[in-house]
This record gives structure tokens, C-alpha cells and sequence, in this order.
């Protein structure tokens, strides 16, 4: 651990580099701490030893290493109360009677991105607690039709599916036989419970079988995959180490949502997460923080993407927020 002194400096280099995205001299630090020049370039010096600070080419001052960060992140950082204006459109966001819980999710992930200037992504997942509890299906038009699917935790999905020469009594059929032999079965196994039990014995129910089996799989297979949404792809353009043309098709290439599938995956932990650098693999200047959340219909993670100068303790508050309301 570091002394009192070398832990106020690098604390204080950390919060200043987060804000001006410029490396912090040491009359800076002289200034607000009121000690000698001297004092502070030995402490500096000893931090950049530590491997906790670095020297840039072009200035004479430092910027946090990788290093640096996560011992800001893991010693240094202080819980903050969220400013008045993030509270705010957050709490408007949640008190709003009229939207669903995924649109609450969604628009307040769109304000930390807007804030913040990064990216957010929520990831979705069908839990396994939640159990199909009937499929229905309202025609639209003469071949397209709208597949309801209903949870036993009240969680309602739809999708619109389109069929060709297909009878509603067939239909009906095929409704009605998925609802008598799968009712009960968890969300992520009924497609496995299609496949072994209702595509072996419908064709002795149904005429058009194949196409209207084909539309209902498909149906289940996408509600129970993983659900991303990634909100501020375009929010690095406006941080100013990701200048370079090279690096920004890098990381569009990286934010891609298989790739984010991969990365942002749920955990068993129920803290909030902080990945820099190294630590993640999507680039090793980004960083990512990620808190998952879980209702009696609901899971999923939410996480930020920024750079490592980024505002920890302002997104961690933010997604603590969202976080707890969400559970509540």
C-alpha cells in the first residue's frame, strides 16, 4: 500500500486526467496540496517506479498507467452520490407508470450513454425460472399472423410470423398441441422440447407441419437467445485518444454484438464489475464496467464502454441506480 501522501497524488492525477484528458504537472499538485515542488516530483517519480504513472512524449507531466487505475478503482475511489440532473432524468425514467420494465432499461441506458458520451449495452436473458405458460396466436392478415408467448411470471413476448397457404384451423392445431405437451417447460428449453417431442409426432396432426413447425421454432429459439442492445456505438468518436482511424474501425469492428455476447457476459456476481484495459478483451484501452440485475421475470447485465480515463465513480453510481431500480 501507499503512503498517505502518494496516495492523495495519484488520486488526485487520476480525477484530474479523467476531466481534462491532460497530462497532470507536478505544479499542478503543488498548488492544491501546498507542498514543495520537490516533495511531489519524488513522490511522482516513485508512483511512475510503482509502474502506477506514466510519462507521455509530449508533456512533462503524467498520466495513470493501467496500473494506476486499478489501484485508484480499488484503494482510492470514494462512493459518490449521483449529481442532481443524472438522478433526475433517470428518476423520470422509472417513474413512469406507462412503460414496460424493458423500456425503462432501454431509455436509461440511452441517458448514461448521452451523459457520459460512452457506450452502454443492457444483455438480456430468458430466465430459466420463467416457464411457458401458454403461446397464442392473433391473424393479421391472410398470411401473417402474430405469435403471443406468455410466462408464468406474467412476461409477455410477440412476433410477427409470416406463413403461406396455411389454414388457421392448422394453426389452431399446432397451437393447440404445443400448449398441451410444453406448457410448464422452462423458456430456454422449449426449443430443445420442439425439437424431441412435438416435430417427431406433428405431422400426424398437422397438414402444413413442416413450415408452420419451422415458424414456431424460430419463435422460441430468438426469446430464449441472449437480448443485446447497444446504445452510443459512436460515443468514442468523441474522446480524444481515439483519434486514430485505425483504432475507431478497431473498436466498431469489437462492438459488434456477437463479439459483446462474448465479453459482456453474465456472471454469478451481484457486485458491480470494472475491467481495464487487459482485463477486458475488447481493447486493452478501453474500459468496462458491468452490474448484472435480476427480477422474477427478468435477468441481465448492464454495462458501459468507455476509455480508461473514464468517470468511475459517476457510471458506477448510475448503474447502481439503475440497478436497484429495477429490483424494486
Amino acid at each position: 500500500m501507499l503512503k498517505k501522501r502518494q496516495n492523495q497524488i495519484l488520486k488526485l492525477i487520476v480525477e484530474s486526467y479523467v476531466k481534462q484528458a491532460k497530462p497532470v504537472s507536478s505544479n499542478q499538485i503543488c498548488k492544491i496540496l501546498k507542498c514543495s515542488s520537490a516533495t511531489v516530483r519524488s513522490e511522482m517519480a516513485f508512483l511512475e517506479e510503482e509502474g502506477l504513472l506514466e510519462k507521455t512524449h509530449t508533456s512533462s507531466g503524467r498520466i495513470p498507467s493501467e496500473e494506476g487505475y486499478r489501484y485508484y478503482v480499488d484503494n482510492l475511489l470514494e462512493p459518490k452520490k449521483m449529481n442532481g440532473e443524472d438522478m433526475l432524468k433517470l428518476q423520470i425514467i422509472f417513474h413512469n407508470q406507462s412503460l414496460e420494465l424493458s423500456d425503462c432499461i432501454a431509455k436509461s441506458l440511452q441517458v448514461v450513454s448521452d451523459m457520459t458520451s460512452y457506450t452502454a449495452v443492457v444483455l438480456g436473458k430468458a430466465s430459466h425460472d420463467n416457464l411457458l405458460k401458454e403461446i397464442n396466436v392473433v391473424p393479421l392478415s391472410t398470411n401473417q399472423m402474430i405469435v403471443i408467448v406468455v410466462t408464468d411470471k406474467g412476461k409477455v413476448e410477440h412476433k410477427t410470423i409470416t406463413l403461406e397457404n396455411v389454414s388457421l384451423d392448422e394453426v389452431k392445431k399446432t397451437v393447440d398441441l404445443i400448449n398441451h405437451l410444453i406448457v410448464g417447460t422452462p423458456i430456454d428449453e422449449v426449443s430443445t422440447k420442439l425439437e424431441f417431442e412435438i416435430k417427431p409426432i406433428i405431422g400426424q396432426y398437422v397438414k402444413q407441419h413442416e413450415q408452420l413447425y419451422n415458424a414456431i421454432y424460430h419463435v422460441f429459439n430468438d426469446f430464449a437467445s441472449p437480448d443485446i442492445n447497444v446504445v452510443g456505438r459512436t460515443k468514442f468518436l468523441e474522446q480524444p485518444e481515439f483519434s486514430n482511424v485505425e483504432k475507431i474501425k478497431h473498436l466498431f469492428s469489437k462492438l459488434k454484438e456477437e463479439d459483446l455476447l462474448q465479453e459482456i457476459k453474465q456472471d454469478d456476481s451481484n457486485n458491480i464489475e470494472v475491467y481495464i484495459g487487459k482485463e477486458n478483451n475488447i481493447d486493452e484501452d478501453v474500459t468496462i464496467i458491468k452490474t448484472n440485475f435480476k427480477t422474477d421475470s427478468e435477468e441481465g447485465t448492464l454495462a458501459v464502454i468507455g476509455p480508461k480515463r473514464m468517470e468511475y465513480d459517476r457510471v458506477m453510481s448510475m448503474l447502481k441506480f439503475i440497478k436497484e431500480n429495477i429490483e424494486r
